[in-house]
């Protein structure tokens, strides 16, 4: 009998895979719920729902220190936020739970995994790159791709002819991804961008119009790119993370509703939720423009976009991402110090910048009388700067009196030849 691992959440999809697997196969179910931060309430009768419906295991794999870590921490030192609003919540998470997927699956002596994603969503590229460069001989099923099921309400009559328990229904037929970096809810009335999202679906954060009436000021302290402390406090990462969370969301930080461009060529709307990522992108970006110089910071927005799309598009395992890893790496160096900042009713306000590595002197800075910076220097770099823009405007005026010619003979010899060959 053919063991098969399952990416198994609990939810409408995972559920009915499950069964549908033991109906259609000759094989053995193991499911797999890696924990990237879920909610209590995920977790709550995982197992025995997982036993219950047929699986012949169920591993719960903790992986919160390792996402943080190991995932985040990069994301956040390289700056890469998707489409300039989305922080990659779901996308980041994927190659982590692909490689306890497969990590699973050697070890039990399976050959094939199976996962929940849909034929027309990014994590079918997500979950199945990932396999590919860490298991390239395993097999990958995909049943969303094979089934007759076609719909949510096709799946929810499945499982209550097979009286699988879901808390997923008509009237509210969301798809719900949370990890520890977000919550995203996509599907319903959100598949029409014109319809606003009802309040009731957020779970991580307050509507700002509910946040408190009073600010609350905070610092994050960093060192190399990474943050290690709240409010002068040394914190861990998984602890940091946590924390800010739990603050952000309590302000109405980090909700973006967003039209994406998907992997595979459609766009589609999605909800998000990342209170505590929000606030580390904003200081950890407060901070580069303090410490790192105009080449190196302008070169490093290119490498964030790349890396964000690298993220998205499922190309984590790959030698780019890994080359990229070591440019940002470098760049971090320096990026050390405190940010504090104000939150007030979704809105994050910069208070103060320090580091020991800052770039920024306030001698040359200043409009007051100083012995650092010559201004009349300025003239000699402005003439030279502009002085393409200036060649272009002696063409434009002469070209539009209808004397073109004659401004190629004001440029010597050489323009002479250049014009003698025009002609």
């Amino acid at each position: 009998m053919q063991k098969i691992v399952l990416a198994y959440s609990g939810g409408l999809d995972t559920s009915v895979i499950l069964k549908w697997l033991l109906e259609n196969r000759d094989c053995e179910v193991i499911a797999v719920a890696v924990d990237v931060g879920l909610g209590k309430e995920d977790l709550y009768g995982l197992k025995e729902k997982a036993l219950k419906t047929g699986a012949s295991e169920c591993f719960i794999v903790d992986v919160k220190e390792e996402f943080v870590r190991e995932y985040l921490l990069p994301l956040i030192k390289a700056g890469a936020i998707y489409e300039g609003q989305y922080f990659l919540g779901t996308a980041i998470a994927r190659p982590l739970i692909t490689k306890k997927l497969v990590e699973i699956a050697l070890k039990t002596g399976a050959k094939a995994i199976a996962h929940g994603a849909t034929g027309k969503g990014n994590d079918q590229v997500r979950f199945e790159l990932s396999i590919k460069a860490l298991a390239p001989d395993m097999e990958i099923i995909a049943p969303w791709r094979e089934w007759n099921i076609q719909s949510r309400k096709d799946a929810l009559d499945y499982a209550r002819k097979h009286n699988i328990p879901v808390s997923a229904t008509l009237e509210k037929p969301y798809s719900v991804d949370r990890n520890f970096w977000h919550i995203s809810y996509e599907g319903g009335i959100l598949e029409d961008p014109e319809n606003s999202p009802d309040q009731s679906i957020f779970l991580g954060t307050n509507s700002p119009f509910d946040a408190p009436d009073k600010p609350e000021e905070i610092s994050i302290d960093w060192e190399e790119g990474v943050p290690v402390g709240l409010n002068g406090e040394k914190v861990g990462p998984v602890s940091l993370l946590e924390k800010l969370n739990n603050i952000g969301g309590k302000h109405g930080i980090g909700r973006v509703d967003l039209v994406e461009n998907r992997l595979v060529g459609m766009k589609s709307r999605g909800i998000y939720e990342t209170p505590g990522g929000t606030l580390l992108f904003f200081a950890h970006r407060e901070l580069e423009h303090l410490c790192l110089d105009r080449e190196t910071l302008h070169y490093k927005e290119q490498i964030s976009l790349k890396y964000a799309e690298l993220t998205y598009n499922g190309l984590w395992f790959t030698p780019l991402r890994k080359a990229l890893d070591a440019f940002v790496d470098q760049t971090q160096k320096k990026v050390c110090g405190r940010v504090k900042i104000q939150l007030y009713k979704g809105n994050i306000i910069t208070l103060s910048r320090f580091s020991p590595f800052s770039l920024y002197h306030t001698g040359l800075a200043s409009f007051e009388e100083d012995g650092l910076f010559n201004q009349g220097d300025a003239t000699g770099f402005i003439n030279l700067y502009g002085l393409p823009l200036k060649v272009q405007g002696w063409l434009d005026q002469e070209e539009k009196k209808g004397k073109g010619e004659k401004l190629w003979e004001n440029f010597g010899e050489d323009a002479s030849k250049i014009l003698q060959m025009k002609k």
